[in-house]
């Protein structure tokens, strides 16, 4: 199926959709895309909404994690958002919930934040 990435900045924030497969053929390419967007605007926090994702395996995970730890790096926080059930469970086995905040939707990622939607 493959993996679609769509990118919105707000203010300071990154706003990462994905939807469809994230796996080790769709990683390389996402990883390259979202530090790309990290660098060409000034992001300090990310909002990842996986709503529409579908699978995900441990490279997925790896991009995550990688973005991550620059996230932290610039002094940001990067929220998960509209997880589905596997997804949710491929986070909680990870401990990727213990780093990354999870919210329910978009909207109130925005506001924890302190970004308007």
């Amino acid at each position: 199926m493959g993996l679609t990435a769509m990118f919105d900045v707000k203010e300071d924030v990154l706003i990462v959709r994905l939807s469809g497969e994230l796996d080790h053929h769709e990683a390389e390419l996402l990883r390259e895309k979202w530090k790309d967007m990290m660098y060409t605007n000034s992001i300090k926090h990310v909002i990842l909404n996986l709503e529409s994702v579908t699978f995900m395996d441990s490279s997925g995970l790896g991009v995550v994690l990688g973005r991550y730890k620059e996230v932290l790096q610039l002094g940001g926080e990067m929220v998960v958002c509209s997880v589905t059930p596997p997804i949710e469970r491929l986070f909680e086995m990870s401990g990727l919930f213990k780093i990354v905040r999870l919210e329910d939707n978009e909207e109130f990622a925005l506001t924890t934040l302190g970004v308007a939607s």
